[in-house]
């Protein structure tokens, strides 16, 4: 990164537990109207895994859905992906468990001001920053022998064991959406893979937000588009706050039961030559109710280059992107001044 990554900001946590009044450091400047927490609910298509991996007539017709959802709003509901209802609410737990700490355990894997991982919240470049309402767990979980185990937590007992499964199965379902991803384009199904590489990097990210004394005027998560190749989020189960931005207006993302919202991220956007969207969204706040959720992001191997496919390249759709390398380390050093790598890879 071209800057050192500053301070670490007080835990929101622990801020929202005697806030009547929200200190300026949260209050989003960006628009002048105040934030709408109950903006309509969008319809956002739910993809049955099983089905795409099958040979029949129903696959077909899920991987066309599967098109037209990543054309149009770049995302959707994943069901039958393979883990149960109970495992998922054991994976919320650990994340839950955790933020219920005593601040001094959490405190043992806070992150360093110079780095990404550990518990905290996002990197604090300058006194004019906006923050955002929420506290994370960021974790690196592939590949194993670049994990900073120190910054896992030893309590809950158990979260390194959930973790370690979850993103494991995580794999096999990233494996078989990138398979789908190329046969709704009909490309080769090895195409997206290919490029994805075999020493991907996995992060997980267990996003805590409190109650929020004023939700009109702040956000949990500034907008923005995701720098991966997928992401994998596990909503809260029973609070929303999720909005997805379609045709300039915000829309709420519904909470469907034992599903994983899939969505591309700017790295297959590129891919795919611009057919699949890199949505952009944000999270809202609650003044009453904690929200957890956790986003899994699966980012290609550094190494190699991203490039639109080339069969995708035509004369009436010319090529979209440039070819780039570590597309992550430009968007890292982009999101936190809130610039768009995205537009930056356009041609």
């Amino acid at each position: 990164m071209a800057e050192t990554l500053q301070s670490v900001s007080n835990p929101v946590q622990e801020l929202a537990l005697d806030c009547e009044t929200l200190p300026e450091r949260y209050i989003y400047k960006r628009s002048d109207e105040a934030i709408d927490v109950d903006y309509p609910t969008i319809d956002i298509p739910v993809i049955d895994i099983n089905s795409l991996k099958s040979s029949s007539l129903s696959a077909e017709k899920e991987l066309e859905k599967l098109r037209a959802s990543l054309s149009s709003c770049g995302c959707f509901q994943a069901i039958n992906h393979g883990m149960t209802s109970s495992f998922l609410d054991q994976v919320r737990s650990i994340g839950r468990d955790f933020f219920q700490l005593p601040m001094k355990e959490k405190l043992n894997c806070v992150r360093a001001a110079e780095d990404m991982e550990g518990y905290g919240n996002d990197p604090v470049f300058s006194e004019h920053q906006v923050l955002d309402w929420t506290d994370r767990v960021y974790l690196l979980t592939s590949p194993a022998d670049q994990r900073k185990l120190h910054l896992w937590p030893q309590n809950p007992e158990n979260f390194r064991e959930i973790l370690e499964e979850y993103t494991e199965r995580l794999k096999f379902l990233n494996e078989a959406v990138l398979k789908a991803l190329s046969s709704s384009l009909n490309l080769k199904e090895s195409c997206f893979l290919d490029q994805y590489g075999e020493n991907a990097n996995m992060v997980a990210r267990f996003n805590y937000y409190p109650p929020c004394p004023r939700p009109d005027l702040t956000l949990g998560l500034k907008p923005h588009a995701d720098g991966s190749a997928i992401t994998y989020l596990l909503q809260d189960k029973e609070v929303e706050g999720l909005q997805i931005l379609k045709n300039d207006q915000w829309f709420t993302v519904p909470i469907v039961p034992d599903a994983l919202l899939v969505n591309v991220g700017d790295q297959v956007e590129i891919m795919s030559n611009g057919i699949f969207k890199s949505p952009v969204h944000r999270a809202v706040t609650n003044a009453e109710r904690v929200r957890l959720s956790v986003a899994v992001f699966c980012f290609p191997d550094s190494g190699r280059e991203i490039e639109p496919a080339a069969e995708l390249i035509t004369e009436t759709r010319p090529v979209l992107y440039k070819k780039m390398k570590d597309y992550l380390g430009a968007y890292f050093e982009n999101y936190h001044h809130g610039k768009s790598t995205i537009e930056a890879a356009k041609i």
